[in-house]
């Protein structure tokens, strides 16, 4: 069984620690706790994970945000999987920081990278696991806040929430998705 894990962001260091680059950040650390690097590849870096006889493709696209259809549609293509085996791992001013949420389809809630998704693919009937980066910004500074590094306070809570991440991506793989929103979309 193959998945494709997609975590969205932003190349370049002038990014590396910015709340918009979440889903770069829990790919980064699935990658260090299973002792695997990523290769620069055709339209993002990937790296290859095994885990109870599963094989999770992860995607950091070097497409940038607003592209990112583009990578996930050539990786979908390049190793056969389905759409019912893709997962993507987005931010979300929408859920408080730190809310972890997983989601068997939606809309792109005004998420450039889920909009552009949704545009290569035609559709919008993909998992999505949205990371809550919180709304603590003063109207028309949206995108200074999703692009500013976390608080020291957040950074503290990160290892954790990570975490709790890869745990989520791994229940996706081996228990799939019903199972996994209702054990962990319950948890704090």
């Amino acid at each position: 069984m193959k998945y494709l894990i997609a975590g969205l962001g932003n190349i370049g260091p002038e990014y590396k620690n910015t709340r918009h680059n979440i889903g770069f950040q829990i790919l980064d650390a699935l990658a260090e706790a299973s002792n695997i690097s990523f290769n620069d590849k055709r339209y993002g870096f990937v790296a290859e994970y095994k885990f109870k006889a599963r094989t999770f493709i992860l995607l950091k696209p070097s497409t940038y945000m607003n592209l990112s259809g583009r990578a996930v549609n050539y990786w979908m293509q390049k190793e056969n999987i389905g759409i019912e085996n893709i997962l993507v791992l987005v931010d979300d001013i929408a859920l408080p920081f730190g809310t972890i949420r997983l989601r068997a389809k939606g809309s792109d809630g005004g998420h450039n990278g889920l909009k552009n998704i949704n545009q290569v693919l035609g559709r919008n009937d993909y998992a999505r696991l949205r990371f809550g980066i919180g709304d603590d910004f003063h109207k028309g500074f949206q995108v200074d806040y999703v692009l500013s590094d976390w608080t020291k306070d957040e950074q503290k809570e990160m290892p954790e929430k990570l975490d709790h991440c890869i745990e989520m991506i791994k229940g996706f793989g081996t228990i799939g998705i019903e199972r996994t929103m209702n054990f962990f979309n319950k948890k704090k």
